[in-house]
């Protein structure tokens, strides 16, 4: 497994994301994953799933303590009061007394972002929540937050076909990490002649090798979601080769 170390904490680079995850797929592929050596999980309030990400994480047997956990609240739920409430119910459903990323999961324009990492805060100061971040924030959203809280993450869609020039830049920057969710852009990405070309030389498929560039940058680590057990192996065999620089060049001017 690979680290990124973000404001002195190490965080897996690699994590499941399990968005439309349900029911017993969900706990299956939760934990399987964690089975065959993921210990960064990804899900959120809207999901609907933190009650099965719990109980597979309870059932896995792996120490709560190896597990970088993230959950994220919904802007129908950013008001103090209501974001306090609805993180106490996913800490419940998670079986656990903490998560290590709170996540504001998109941008409000009816609740003023201030007040909701103030409630973040003091779920931070009563030890409920180790890091808090944001999700699908612009550069400047990122910098009106940090005026409240310090910023941990910014998950954002980001993949070969995508690109996030300028989170990438501002993560680096201010020393936050960048979460790519849909890292192979929903299969998008899967027949670009390049990834396949640089996928052969290495002995890799075109998603282990569009996942390992994601993962090579700096501040950057990955979400994908898979619900098989192949899938889940494929995609965490990706910390054994390295994208030379001019591979890793020649992915980052794909659109």
């Amino acid at each position: 497994m690979m680290y990124k170390e973000i404001q002195s904490e190490k965080v897996p680079a690699l994590g499941l994301g399990t968005y439309r995850l349900t029911g017993k797929d969900c706990a299956r592929a939760v934990e399987q994953a964690l089975s065959i050596g993921y210990r960064h999980i990804d899900t959120a309030q809207m999901y609907g799933n933190e009650d099965e990400v719990g109980q597979a994480m309870q059932a896995s047997g792996v120490d709560r303590s190896e597990i970088f956990l993230t959950t994220k609240i919904w802007p129908s739920d950013f008001a103090h009061d209501r974001a306090i409430e609805k993180t106490h119910d996913s800490l419940k459903k998670l079986r656990t007394e903490y998560v290590d990323l709170l996540l504001m999961h998109w941008p409000s324009s009816s609740v003023p972002h201030g007040e909701t990492l103030e409630a973040m805060r003091e779920l931070q100061d009563k030890g409920k929540v180790r890091h808090i971040g944001v999700s699908n924030f612009s550069p400047q959203q990122v910098e009106d937050a940090a005026h409240h809280a310090t910023i941990f993450c910014n998950q954002v869609e980001y993949n070969a076909g995508r690109h996030q020039d300028a989170i990438l830049e501002q993560a680096q920057e201010m020393d936050y990490l960048l979460t790519a969710y849909r890292p192979i852009a929903r299969g998008a990405i899967l027949n670009d002649a390049t990834l396949k070309e640089i996928g052969e030389s290495h002995g890799k498929s075109t998603a282990q090798v569009a996942l390992r560039w994601l993962i090579q940058q700096e501040k950057v680590c990955a979400i994908p979601k898979a619900t098989s057990e192949a899938h889940l192996k494929s995609n965490f065999d990706i910390f054994d080769f390295e994208l030379t620089d001019a591979e890793m060049k020649r992915i980052g001017g794909l659109t």
